[in-house]
């Protein structure tokens, strides 16, 4: 679980998905209220887009982990940007198997189908 958590590559599941979003809005609500202080004690402009600076590596983190959560359904990235779809991402099941995006994160309908027959085949055998 969170390998890579800032590539866009790759498949994960709903409850990493589910973490992801926990873990920014934990940050944002860290960053906005570090901000809402500083600005109520008349700290200048400045200070205040400083501190949003830190905000753009969890903006990417979000998307980056939607995108790959969106894989799993074997999806476009771009479907995030439809409203309500991470309801849809957080709580619809994965595609089953190997899809286009790369093998199925719980390993479901990822064994190799060739090895497969030729085990039925050799069961047959015997």
């Amino acid at each position: 679980m969170f390998q890579n958590p800032f590539s866009i590559k790759g498949r994960i599941r709903r409850l990493e998905y589910g973490l992801s979003y926990l873990i920014y809005l934990a940050y944002y609500f860290t960053i906005s209220t570090v901000i809402a202080f500083l600005d109520t004690s008349g700290i200048s402009e400045d200070v205040f887009w400083i501190l949003l600076f830190p905000m753009l590596p969890a903006y990417w983190f979000l998307i980056a982990q939607g995108t790959k959560r969106c894989h799993d359904r074997e999806n476009s990235g771009w479907y995030q940007i439809i409203p309500f779809y991470a309801l849809w991402m957080l709580f619809g099941a994965s595609d089953y198997g190997e899809n286009y995006y790369g093998p199925n994160p719980k390993g479901d309908g990822n064994e190799d189908m060739e090895k497969i027959i030729d085990e039925i085949g050799l069961q047959d055998q015997e």
